[in-house]
Order: C-alpha cells, then structure tokens, then sequence
C-alpha cells in the first residue's frame, strides 16, 4: 500500500552544506499580495544596498520582477542559514526603503544546484522573464538585473 505525506502549504528550507562542493542557491522571493513595486529603481537601490549589509551570505546573478526577485547567493559565513539571511536583507530593505506599501511575502522558494549546467539553465530562465511579461523586447533592455559578485561553480 502507497503511504502518502501531507501536501505542505509553504515549501521545505534547509541548504545542505557540503565542504567538498560548491553551494549555489537558486532563490525566489515574492512582494507580498504580489503587488508589483519591486520593479524600480529605488528598490533596486535599496536591495543592493541591503545585500551588501548582509554579508553572511554572497549575491551573484539577480533579476528584478515587478512582483517578485530571483537571485543566486552561496554562503561566506557557514554558521548563518539561508532562512537568517533572508530575514536580515529583508529587514534591511524595508528600513531602508521606508515604504510602507512594500511588503515581502512571507518565506521564499530555494533550490540547490546540483551542476553547473543548472546556473545557465536557472539564469538563462530568469533573463527571460521580462520578455515573457511583455515588459521589454529583448532580455538586455531589462533594468532591473545584474551581477553583485561572481559565483563559481
């Protein structure tokens, strides 16, 4: 007999860290409501800045959607969990914002990589997204993205 778990309402966390390998984590994050203020750039000033405060874990590729980000981070700091992380930019972004509209969901999406050919397939996914939206014509016109630092696999 098949036995069946629980479906979960929000997604299970927990980045294993192994010594030996690279740790790259693709992350999704919503605004909450999915109202669509993300994509500005005082927002994009805002997180930069926040992701540079926060600095126990390293930003790589990321891309802006007016209602949510995706971005690759990898641990600098082995003793602060993603979830620690997140909480802290988080906050940081919403002090530094001061806009009382823009909210974050609650929680996240993330997914390890588990190959290189993942980053290119994740990132070349991502760029994407604003064309899809109908938002620009080609990937490149898209603003709102960029690289803080390079992460290699």
């Amino acid at each position: 007999m098949k036995e069946y778990l629980p479906e979960r309402r929000r997604p299970a966390h927990g980045v294993h860290i192994y010594l030996n390998e690279p740790t790259i984590v693709w992350l999704s994050v919503c605004t909450k409501h999915r109202k669509g203020w993300l994509a500005c750039e005082k927002a994009h000033q805002c997180l930069l800045q926040a992701w540079e405060q926060a600095d126990a874990w390293m930003v790589g590729r990321y891309m802006l959607m007016p209602d949510h980000l995706h971005l690759f981070c990898s641990p600098v700091d082995l003793g602060k969990s993603l979830t620690t992380w997140v909480t802290f930019w988080k906050r940081r972004f919403t002090q530094s914002a001061q806009e009382p509209s823009w909210r974050w969901q609650v929680g996240y999406w993330d997914t390890r990589l588990r190959r290189h050919e993942n980053y290119a397939e994740k990132w070349q996914y991502c760029m994407h997204n604003s064309v899809k939206a109908g938002l620009v014509e080609s990937p490149d016109d898209w603003p709102y993205q960029g690289e803080m630092n390079e992460l290699r696999w």
